[in-house]
């Protein structure tokens, strides 16, 4: 039997390992996507992450969202169609 993934616990492990935040907030909006293109019906594939770190200070928003999709990279690829940042 194969083992669900819970990726909210594994996008929020992997923020705080790699930015080391001092506010995270990941957010599963999936439900307000039901019937929408890259909704599943097991859910997890639509996030919101809200996350204040010093690792942004000296970055513009380009920077600081191309490295969390840098960190994110396998989940986007695997199974979240959609990940809204506010950083």
């Amino acid at each position: 039997m194969k083992k669900k993934i819970n990726y909210r616990q594994r996008i929020e492990q992997k923020l705080t390992e790699y930015f080391a935040p001092s506010k995270l907030e990941v957010l599963d909006e999936s439900s307000l996507h039901a019937g929408h293109v890259g909704a599943k019906p097991e859910g997890e594939t639509h996030f919101r992450v809200r996350m204040t770190t010093e690792h942004f200070l000296e970055k513009s928003r380009l920077e600081a969202h191309r490295e969390v999709h840098k960190v994110l990279k396998l989940e986007l690829e695997e199974h979240v169609h959609a990940l809204a940042l506010e950083l």
